[in-house]
């Protein structure tokens, strides 16, 4: 208890702020569960742009050149200036996501702030980033885990917005979140394996028999081809030994050649047909691409109520295999000119263990006497608790929109 009071009244050292930096990534969704794809695009007027953001970065303070890895860090508890929005105050909260809603007391895991070792995150500022998206689209594609960022980015700007200009529009796989007065949206769409799959519904999607199009894209992609951001993700869905891949369309099936396919190969055929969707619709003479590594420790979320304090911690979680394939494909993107940058920002979530919904949050389905007698049965370690670790990664994100 003294240590946490310790935490709470810390002085922080000053350190440079963020606030020079020109380069930019702008996906940072640290998925809770092994790799993540993620890439960002921004386009501007008629140029598609994809912009870099190295995971060191220098700078020049007084003179003097200094360099910060944002990634490299630690979790320090500070409950005067966290959470940045309530639970209960954001008019579009999941009740898969909403913790307090659902019975858990224990509310620290809202109170901590990502500190980097070398450098300050410029305080979240909702209004300054609606200036940045007026007249603009953000979009996050990819299956739930990105939704739960969306959702954090939505209940960040939600409060500096009156209930007349505001507005959530649902729409198959796209959701919509509007800012009127900014002309400005904030979206969601459902595209958990990023090319088209009998997983596609966005109610109904949980098949025993997954297929995969391998090599469609353009059914979700024109949904995406003129956002100014966008943000992919793509792994937990590809979690299984095998996938049946068809040939042909989901129309006429009947008509098509099935094939199933081993993992990693399976998920490498995508990940090439999303990296030549990038190829054919990003300027390289202007645009660089950026991927991250993500990964959890595989133990159960249950009952934990404190972030891992070890410095350096890493889970287990990750996939070498499927991280190779992610290296590859990125390796081939990089020798036909599209720049690729690797950022791994598996520990600033491996730590959170405390940051899951658990058994606090609503359940789709009637919980058996079985299921109540081990709660960690029924627990979900995947997602998490907002306010909570989303609202980081969107808080990275926020600091270099804010240099565009």
């Amino acid at each position: 208890m003294a240590k946490k009071q310790q935490q709470q009244h810390q002085v922080m050292q000053q350190v440079p702020s963020v606030g020079g930096i020109r380069s930019s990534f702008q996906s940072l969704v640290a998925l809770l569960i092994a790799i993540l794809v993620v890439a960002t695009i921004y386009i501007r007027q008629s140029n598609e742009q994809l912009f870099q953001y190295w995971t060191t970065y220098d700078k020049t303070i007084n003179g003097l050149s200094s360099s910060c890895n944002l990634f490299a860090g630690k979790w320090v508890f500070d409950n005067r200036s966290y959470p940045l929005y309530k639970e209960k105050e954001c008019t579009f909260m999941s009740d898969q996501l909403a913790c307090e809603k659902f019975g858990r007391k224990d509310l620290n895991y809202q109170f901590w702030r990502w500190q980097p070792h070398q450098c300050d995150l410029p305080r979240f500022n909702a209004t300054a980033l609606l200036e940045k998206l007026r007249n603009k689209r953000l979009v996050y594609v990819g299956d739930s885990l990105n939704r739960n960022q969306w959702v954090s980015m939505v209940c960040l700007v939600d409060s500096v917005i009156s209930p007349t200009f505001k507005s959530m529009h649902n729409n198959g796989s796209i959701n919509i979140f509007k800012a009127i007065e900014y002309n400005a949206t904030i979206e969601f769409y459902w595209s958990p394996l990023l090319v088209e799959s009998n997983s596609d519904d966005p109610i109904s999607h949980r098949v025993p028999d997954r297929i995969v199009r391998v090599q469609a894209i353009e059914k979700h992609a024109r949904h995406w081809t003129d956002a100014d951001y966008l943000v992919f993700n793509t792994y937990l869905w590809w979690r299984r030994r095998q996938m049946k891949v068809l040939w042909g369309s989901f129309e006429s099936p009947e008509d098509g050649v099935y094939k199933a396919v081993k993992l990693p190969r399976v998920y490498e055929m995508a990940l090439q047909t999303w990296a030549q969707w990038l190829e054919v619709h990003v300027d390289r003479n202007k645009t660089q691409l950026a991927n991250k590594w993500g990964g959890i420790k595989g133990e159960n979320c249950y009952s934990e109520t404190e972030p891992v304090t070890e410095e350096g911690y890493v889970g287990d979680g990750a996939s070498p295999r499927m991280m190779h394939v992610v290296d590859s494909v990125l390796g081939e993107l990089k020798t036909r000119g599209l720049n690729v940058q690797m950022i791994n920002i598996t520990q600033l979530s491996d730590y959170r263990k405390d940051g899951h919904p658990s058994i606090y949050r609503k359940h789709w389905e009637t919980i058996t006497e079985e299921q109540l007698l081990n709660p960690k049965n029924y627990s979900d370690c995947i997602h998490w608790c907002l306010p909570g670790v989303p609202d980081v990664w969107n808080e990275l994100l926020y600091a270099y929109i804010l240099e565009l």
